[in-house]
């Protein structure tokens, strides 16, 4: 470190990244860092100059940017993680970085790379299919709408400010850049509304960028894509805060209702259903809404941290374990454990060292059991979960990139979307 510099660092007592700054040359611009401090990771587009880089054992991204800006985007990470909403963890801010010539730089914010994440240009790729898009669109909507229900604008809603995971067969989006958001108390409807149009206005541009690289097939009309996603965002957000008027005899879609919430990750903790004047009709509201049923209810169960469709997944695999060994007297819990030994540890621990960073575990869990699935329709017979794995692992999971830390590749190459076990 200069020895000019005074360097003004902004980070939680207990960030990994601390003891790194010292290590790190901040007197040089970061578009200049040196090659072996870089990550080789696909970057999206930024306005700003951002680097992968490794360090201490672990990856980050730095993004050059003034100080005002990178300190309102350290708290908005900051709340974001603490209210449990998707998005990568902020590691520090460092200010005060001067060149060795004397010229100031502007500042870095630092933030830890979220593993197993796919950029959307990694996803859409010259093969893209108009359902695997809808998965991508569908999860972004999702996100969205969980940031509205906490008080947050984004203020830049697009694919390239949103890393994707795979989550069984759909996607979990995550937001990257907070850089232009604010919490409210009350988020209005026309800020609400601004967002989803900005996004939908962006990704439209962000398609025809791909479009007129030849990576997306030129008879894709983005246009209707951007109407796709304000029609999803209106119909689920509707959903989760519009009452409704029902016959009182149809109280029954009360309940589907809250099948077709629950199918896209939302818990609704409270109804309240009025009567109307003439008595003859219901009025429904959901009142507490959150996310993620399925997550907290398998961390409970078993310890995992898995995303919400693997969780669903899990926790019907853990059910259909308990029927099949007729074990219902036996609580879920102890349950839960037994299935952990006999059938989730050791699927895992099949797969070999080297393909471990290929995919999450739960990810690779939920593909055994879709292999199997397919395996035994094919074989007009159950087949045992070990032969399945082992399927998989030749056919499926070898071919497959790491996604752990995404490797760069083509942007023109097709991505492919996305006791051992009992007597499984």
């Amino acid at each position: 470190m200069p020895g000019k510099q005074k360097l003004r660092v902004t980070t939680s007592g207990t960030s990994s990244f601390y003891s790194l700054i010292p290590s790190l040359p901040w007197s040089l611009p970061l578009k200049d860092w040196p090659n072996d401090l870089l990550a080789a990771l696909p970057r999206g587009i930024s306005r700003h100059v951002v680097r992968f880089i490794k360090a201490g054992g672990a990856i980050f991204a730095v993004k050059e940017i003034p100080e005002e800006d990178a300190l309102h985007e350290y708290q908005m990470l900051r709340e974001l993680h603490q209210k449990e909403l998707p998005s990568v963890s902020v590691a520090a801010v460092v200010a005060g970085r001067v060149e060795e010539n004397g010229e100031e730089l502007s500042a870095a914010l630092i933030t830890h790379h979220l593993q197993y994440s796919l950029p959307y240009r990694v996803l859409l790729s010259k093969h893209l299919s108009r359902d695997n898009l809808e998965r991508v669109l569908d999860s972004l909507v999702v996100l969205l709408v969980r940031l509205h229900l906490n008080g947050f604008y984004w203020g830049d809603v697009s694919l390239s400010n949103t890393l994707f995971r795979r989550d069984a067969g759909i996607y979990a989006a995550y937001l990257v850049d907070a850089e232009t958001g604010r919490f409210y108390d009350n988020l209005s409807d026309r800020s609400r509304e601004y967002d989803v149009s900005l996004g939908a206005m962006n990704i439209i541009g962000e398609l025809m960028d791909l479009q007129a690289g030849g990576l997306v097939n030129a008879d894709i009309d983005v246009t209707a894509i951007g109407d796709y996603l304000e029609q999803r965002y209106q119909d689920l957000w509707n959903d989760l805060t519009g009452s409704e008027r029902i016959p009182a005899d149809e109280i029954w879609r009360v309940g589907a209702r809250a099948e077709r919430l629950g199918q896209l990750g939302f818990d609704i903790g409270q109804v309240d259903i009025e009567s109307d004047e003439d008595g003859d009709f219901l009025r429904f509201q959901p009142r507490v809404v959150e996310a993620g049923h399925f997550q907290r209810r398998v961390k409970d169960l078993t310890g995992l941290e898995v995303q919400e469709e693997q969780a669903k997944r899990i926790y019907t695999d853990i059910l259909t374990y308990q029927r099949r060994k007729k074990l219902e007297k036996t609580p879920l819990r102890l349950v839960a454990n037994t299935w952990m030994d006999r059938i989730y540890l050791p699927t895992i621990s099949a797969i070999p060292d080297d393909l471990q960073a290929k995919l999450q575990p739960a990810q690779i869990f939920h593909e055994v059991l879709e292999h199997r699935w397919f395996m035994s329709e094919k074989a007009g017979h159950h087949v045992h979960t070990r032969k399945a794995v082992k399927d998989y692992i030749r056919t499926q999971l070898a071919a497959r990139p790491d996604e752990q830390v995404v490797l760069p590749m083509p942007l023109t190459a097709p991505v492919d979307p996305a006791g051992f076990m009992d007597s499984e």
